[in-house]
């Protein structure tokens, strides 16, 4: 499989600062790949050094298996962290306009702008302001502005900040789309769950360095997995289940965690408190998820 955007030893310095420090990924054409961390990680300097805007101070960028040119990024599409329109346009306006920065005719333009705008539950305000529309909607505008051409590789940069979560889901949909139609996607976020929902890969980046790289399963499987149990009466859990090698740990009045370390544990678990008449209110297995992996990987 090729590499829409590959990245290698990437550095972006302010000063003494190394905002981006020696960062190495690759985002698989025709995939998903979200490059998470916390706020200030180094992922927006990241993604506006992949897009062209700051010029990194080490490190290789390539683009579709080339190096980076100018000429690559108008098979790119960007959505920046920084939301901006130009409110005294018509979302029609706006996205036509930028498609015809990347290349497209007037005509064509403007038809990807009507299909984008009905797509995305804007039809009816395609000739108003932008001004006078709420701050979701012009994001959306924006949003829709940054696919206008029907790029290649699409870049996104927190697409999910302020939005509710009605069109959250409706930026989720529309990433899905992209990759559908044979497109690749690159978001940045510091939600796990959109990354979670989402991703084929993810990039963990803390401190401007690459913590971890790989897909979500893989990341998922570096989190323990417990179960949650509730008992009657005092019952001392931890005693009776350690003759059977299992870990119990007291979270509470008759509330205990104990560690999964294995894939059928589970099932182990309950005959092991059934063999000890262990007086069972609640038993539940939990799940890891993006965000305890993140929290295990980073601290």
């Amino acid at each position: 499989m090729t590499d829409a955007l590959a990245i290698d030893g990437l550095v972006k310095r302010y000063g003494a600062h190394a905002a981006v420090d020696g960062v190495s990924f690759a985002a698989p054409a025709g995939q998903i790949t979200g490059v998470l961390g916390p706020n200030g990680a180094g992922k927006s300097t990241t993604i506006r050094t992949i897009v062209g805007i700051l010029a990194p101070d080490a490190g290789r960028i390539e683009l579709f298996g080339k190096p980076f040119a100018r000429e690559s990024l108008r098979r790119v599409g960007y959505l920046p962290e920084e939301r901006g329109v130009y409110r005294a346009m018509t979302p029609r306006g706006f996205i036509a306009y930028l498609a015809r920065l990347k290349g497209m005719t007037r005509t064509d333009a403007l038809k990807r702008a009507d299909a984008l705008l009905e797509a995305q539950g804007l039809g009816p305000y395609g000739r108003k302001r932008i001004k006078t529309l709420s701050k979701g909607m012009a994001q959306k505008v924006q949003l829709a502005a940054a696919i206008a051409h029907t790029p290649d590789l699409v870049v996104l940069d927190e697409p999910f900040s302020g939005l509710d979560p009605v069109n959250q889901r409706g930026v989720e949909t529309l990433i899905r789309n992209i990759v559908a139609g044979g497109g690749t996607v690159l978001f940045s976020t510091h939600v796990m769950e959109h990354a979670e929902r989402l991703c084929d890969r993810i990039v963990l980046i803390d401190k401007g360095r690459k913590a971890f790289e790989g897909s979500v399963g893989e990341a998922l499987a570096l989190v323990p997995r417990n179960a949650t149990i509730e008992v009657e009466g005092g019952f001392d859990l931890a005693a009776a289940l350690a003759p059977q090698g299992f870990v119990a740990a007291a979270e509470g009045e008759g509330r205990w965690r104990v560690a999964l370390e294995t894939p059928d544990a589970s099932r182990r678990l309950l005959a092991a408190c059934a063999a000890a008449n262990a007086p069972l209110t609640f038993y539940e297995p939990a799940r890891a998820t993006l965000h305890d992996a993140f929290v295990r990987i980073v601290g």
